[in-house]
């Protein structure tokens, strides 16, 4: 029973949101909401009034990894719904001007290197994305929807045998999501 409370996991709610569980955690603070599928056999997730609780079945190494990850999860989405994540990506052009622009759920580069075919990249679902200027801004409650559309704007762009030394053109995160507590 010892062992049991100490791989036991509590995280408090914050006033203000809401916590709904079943096949999907969900998370909602007014427009914000964030649901993930957290599922393992060997544990449980409960909400005992305004904390969430992590109990494992069994006491072994490989629950306590479980556990600590789930725990994460979970304080990313409480963070996200309070403040959304926030990533920054650069448009860096240098030896043609390179033109990007976003049509619904699609990021747009045309004139790529000179490429005659535009390069395209998919936004991920509860995603905003804004240009300004030469910056695109990336924001979204949920921390993996946010870092995977900023990775994917980099990845649309990636060169291959060339010197990337001489050619650093392409789409560039220049600043990632940070931990607030």
């Amino acid at each position: 029973m010892i062992e049991a409370r100490r791989l036991r996991k509590e995280i408090q709610i914050p006033a203000g949101i809401d916590v709904e569980l079943g096949e999907k955690i969900t998370v909602k603070k007014g427009k914000y909401v964030v649901s993930k599928k957290l599922s393992h056999p060997t544990l449980e997730i409960t909400k005992e009034g305004d904390k969430l609780i992590i109990t494992p079945k069994g006491f072994t190494k490989r629950e306590k990894k479980i556990i600590n990850t789930f725990k994460s999860h979970l304080d990313w989405m409480l963070e996200g719904v309070e403040e959304p994540f926030v990533y920054q990506v650069k448009i860096c052009s240098s030896h043609f001007p390179m033109n990007v622009t976003i049509e619904g759920k699609k990021i747009i580069v045309k004139n790529f290197l000179g490429e005659k075919v535009p390069r395209k990249t998919e936004i991920e679902e509860n995603v905003e994305v804004k240009m300004e200027g030469d910056v695109i801004s990336i924001t979204s409650p949920d921390k993996e929807a946010a870092g995977q559309t900023a990775a994917n704007c980099e990845r649309c762009t990636r060169i291959t045998n060339k010197d990337r030394r001489v050619f650093q053109d392409g789409l560039w995160i220049i600043k990632k999501a940070e931990r607030n507590i």
